[in-house]
Order: structure tokens, then C-alpha cells, then sequence
């Protein structure tokens, strides 16, 4: 007797059909192998299998089971595979074939319930695009699953539920799509009006925040550099729907996904600590490799506070990823890749006490520990930082009085408007802009042709330095409204880009 069905199990975002074989044999005396290069958490489903059918009021068999996970040569991990291979034991007892176009995934308890597993969301997703109608999953991650279209989700709160289902005795009601509408927007902890001056900073947000540009600001202790930073969410725009289920599906795959409201709107916000080690930062872990930082920040905003305390490999793994958008990740287990398509806000003192170019205290460290400290963001590095700020302190008299700056949300409408620009122009943000694509849909007039390139000429611009001045020009042609790039939008590009950061 063979019974069979279908599951998966996941490589990062890729899904890898699996199909589960159950044969009961004659003789044995109730051996149990399972076969097909499984993991050490596959193979100990044999116990829990064994038991959650035996506490389910099911006949475990008593003769030669085996169970094969094919292709053979795929290899299985997680514990995903438990409700499949005990529903294909089930179906081989019955002699039922198994449903069409349906696939399995689940992990058993060993009274039969069946628990949580991470990935749902990642896994229906990428078992629609094989083609299959109907997927069983734990009844506590069916509202991630029903996120996706086109296919039907089973909850499946036990394995006696899903058994008396596939035989017709107890049908189980097929859980509702619904995609919760977007939240109304909450109040802010961080609002651009409770900042006092720092206006070419808060400029500066502006245009990161409309073109999808990357920030460094430098400045002494309690200039308001984390302040600002914390403030760049508040002027984004929410996810729209395939941004937020792109950004789903990285949660999905970590098991951070609330139950209650799988969906969330708001735009990733990551801060990760100066200790971080590169695996946390870009990803890693035994086996196949898991999302870091830099892809939990995907769509969002990725905070590097301190970064001149960063360790300089960590800061140097950065570097493909700016700019590709995807991170590819090579470990035991295999290759994955994940998106990671962040807006980078980096901010740091200018030397180790911090005072350096302070106009009212001085600094007490020596040129060379400067130099050393300031050498830690490389070149390479900062030549992809497209906007560099100086913050310099605000006069105490100003911090007392009330704040006069716009609030979050009028700047907001205006970044809105400017993505909307963009993407009707040319579906991307101008910082995606490849250099044919920017030649053709931003092209320069003479005059701020002829002043960007003496500017970069001057100052020895490379040329990625060159075509993101060049992007932030047309960044700030989009805040303005306007079809072509002036003169002043190039000289503000430059502005940004040409101070002396450490200064």
C-alpha cells in the first residue's frame, strides 16, 4: 500500500517541491525508516509521527513502513514535513488517493495538534507559482497564507481534523482572504517640527526620503544626528501592497509575523547595535543562511548609528549590497539570496572624543588618532553615500524657545508627490537609476551640464560619485516640480556631496 502527497521545504525565498511516498509492506515488526537525505530534524519526525497518530485514535502500522522524501538528492530540513508525511501514512492505511494540486506543511505535536512552522507565507507563495490550488496548513498561520491569492487555505487545527477532512467525514471551512486595509496613521514619536534649526539636515532627509537616497551625518555628541534619523520614517510613505507582502514574506521566513495581522503597512525601521558581527548585519547562520539586518530593513530604512564604531569588515559587507539591492549568501547548506533594497542613514562623530571642528570645545585627539578613526569609513564606502551632512550644534537660546519647522507630515505630502513623480517616469526611485536609463529620463541642460562636470572635475568625483550627484539632482528637480534639472538642483547635489563631513 503507498500513499502520497505533496509539501516543500524552503531555500531562503525559493521553494522546493517535495513529494512524500508512504509504503506499508508486509514484515518488519513495525520498522520505520525514513529516506531521502533528511536533516536531523526531519528524521526525528518518525517519533513524532508515530505518536500524534497513535494519540489522534489512529492505527499506527504495525509492519515495514517506509517513507521516502523525493528527489532524493534535495536536501530536507525543518519541521514542515511532519503533516505531510503523516497524512500520506494515512492515505496509504485508507487506499485514497491523494487530493489534486494540494500540498502539505505542518509540524505535529505529539498529541496530534498541529504547531506553527516558519515560512508559511513564503511557502504558498511559491507553491501558487508551481501551480497548486490548496494547501494545508497549521490553523495559527492560515491568515498568513490566506495573504496569498489564487489559492485555497486549509487550517488545520489537528491531524484527525485533516484526516476525517481528506475522507469526507468532517469538512474543513476554507479560511477567508482578507488584506486588512492600512492603518490610519498613528501619532509620531518622532516629528520634524520638535527639531530646532538644523535645516539643510532636515532638507537633506527631504531628498533621501523622495529619491530613496543614502544619508551620513556628521557631527559632535547631542548635535541631533540620531534624533534626525529617527525622524526619515515619519516623512516615508507606507508600503504599498507588494512592497508590504515582499516584506511579509522576510518576517515569514524569521517566524516575526503577528497572527493576528500578518500585513503591516509602516515601513522597516532597523537600528542594529555597533557589536553587530557581519552574519547579523547581512545574514547568515549554519546551514542555509537566514535574512540579517540589511534585509529586514528591505523597503525601509537601515540605522547605523556610530558607524565609525562599526568593525570595518562589517561596514565593507555593505558595499555590493548598496548597490545591487540583493544580498547573495554562501554557507554549508547551500546559496540563498534576499533582497535588500534599504535606504542607508549612517550617523558619526568626526574623531573618537567627538569635539573636532566644535566650535565652543576643543577636541583632545591627535591628528593621526583622527585620521585612524576617520579611515574606518572607507572610500569605497562613502562614495556610495549619495547625501553627507555636517550637523553643528544648535545655540542653547534656540533649543529653549518654542520649534518653528514644518511637521512630519507636510513633508511627507511633498515626498509622496516626488516618488509619484518617479515612478510614473520611470518605476523606480532615481536612486535605482541605471546610467543609460539616467541619461535618457534626466537628461541635464548645458548649463547644468557643464556645472556638474566642472564641479566634479575639481574635486575628483569618481564616477559612481558623478551619476549620484546626478541622481540627487533630478531628486531635488522632483521635490521642486519640475521637468528639468536646473542649475541650482545640480549645486545642491553637489552641496550635499562635496563638504567636509568630518569637518
Amino acid at each position: 500500500m503507498v500513499g502520497s502527497v505533496d509539501s516543500c521545504v524552503l531555500a531562503g525565498l525559493d521553494v522546493r517541491r517535495v513529494h512524500v511516498e508512504a509504503d506499508i509492506a508486509r514484515g518488519g515488526n513495525g520498522t520505520f525508516s525514513l529516506v531521502g537525505l533528511a536533516t536531523t530534524t526531519v528524521k526525528e519526525a518518525r517519533e513524532r509521527v508515530r505518536s500524534a497518530i497513535r494519540n489522534s485514535g489512529l492505527e499506527f502500522p504495525h509492519t515495514r513502513l517506509t517513507v521516502n522524501l523525493a528527489p532524493a538528492e534535495l536536501r530536507k530540513q525543518g519541521t514542515g514535513l511532519d503533516l505531510p508525511i503523516a497524512v500520506a501514512i494515512a492515505l496509504a492505511r485508507a487506499h485514497k488517493a491523494p487530493p489534486p494540486h494540494t500540498a502539505f506543511v505542518g509540524e505535529l505535536a505529539l498529541d496530534g495538534s498541529v504547531r506553527h512552522v516558519d515560512g508559511v507565507l513564503v511557502a504558498a507563495r511559491g507553491l501558487r507559482r508551481l501551480g497548486y490550488e490548496r494547501i494545508f496548513v497549521p490553523a495559527e498561520d492560515a491568515a498568513e497564507a490566506a495573504l496569498v491569492d489564487g489559492i485555497e487555505v486549509v487550517p488545520c487545527a489537528s491531524l484527525i481534523a485533516v484526516v476525517n477532512h481528506l475522507l469526507g467525514a468532517e469538512p474543513i471551512a476554507i479560511a477567508p482572504r482578507g488584506l486588512d486595509p492600512p492603518a490610519s496613521a498613528a501619532a509620531l514619536e518622532h516629528d520634524l517640527a520638535e527639531i530646532h534649526g538644523q535645516e539643510e539636515a532636515k532638507r537633506a532627509l527631504e531628498v533621501a526620503a523622495a529619491g530613496g537616497h543614502h544619508l551620513l551625518l556628521s557631527g559632535p555628541p547631542g548635535a541631533g544626528k540620531t534624533m534626525l534619523a529617527r525622524c526619515l520614517p515619519g516623512i516615508l510613505p507606507p508600503l504599498e501592497l507588494w512592497e508590504a507582502l515582499e516584506v511579509a514574506q522576510l518576517r515569514s521566513l524569521l517566524g516575526e509575523l503577528p497572527r493576528d495581522r500578518p500585513l503591516g503597512w509602516a515601513r522597516p525601521f532597523r537600528a542594529p547595535h555597533h557589536s553587530v558581527s557581519a552574519a547579523g548585519l547581512i545574514g547568515g547562520g549554519g546551514g542555509l543562511a537566514l535574512p540579517g539586518e540589511i534585509s529586514k530593513a528591505h523597503l525601509g530604512v537601515l540605522f547605523l548609528d556610530e558607524m565609525a564604531e562599526f568593525q570595518t569588515p562589517v561596514l565593507q559587507a555593505l558595499r555590493q549590497p548598496i548597490e545591487s539591492g540583493r544580498i547573495s549568501i554562501t554557507r554549508s547548506g547551500g546559496s540563498v539570496s534576499y533582497p535588500a533594497r534599504f535606504t542607508l542613514v549612517a550617523a558619526t562623530n568626526p574623531c573618537p572624543c567627538g569635539w573636532a571642528g566644535d566650535g565652543l570645545r576643543s577636541c583632545r585627539c591627535s591628528q593621526a588618532t583622527i585620521d585612524t578613526y576617520q579611515r574606518r569609513l572607507s572610500g569605497p564606502l562613502l562614495d556610495r553615500v549619495d547625501l553627507q551632512v555636517a550637523v553643528r550644534r544648535v545655540p542653547l537660546e534656540i533649543l529653549a524657545s518654542e520649534p518653528t519647522g514644518e511637521t512630519s507630515a507636510t513633508v511627507r505630502e511633498r515626498v509622496v508627490i516626488a516618488r509619484r513623480r518617479q515612478v510614473e517616469r520611470q518605476g523606480v526611485l532615481n536612486a535605482q537609476l541605471k546610467p543609460a536609463r539616467l541619461r535618457q529620463l534626466a537628461g541635464l541642460a548645458p548649463p547644468s551640464r557643464r556645472t556638474l562636470e566642472r564641479w566634479s572635475a575639481q574635486r575628483g568625483m569618481s564616477a559612481r560619485g558623478f551619476h549620484r550627484a546626478w541622481r540627487v539632482a533630478r531628486t531635488a528637480a522632483d521635490l521642486d516640480g519640475s521637468d528639468q534639472i536646473e542649475e541650482h538642483h545640480v549645486l545642491e547635489a553637489l552641496g550635499f556631496r562635496l563638504q567636509d563631513v568630518a569637518a
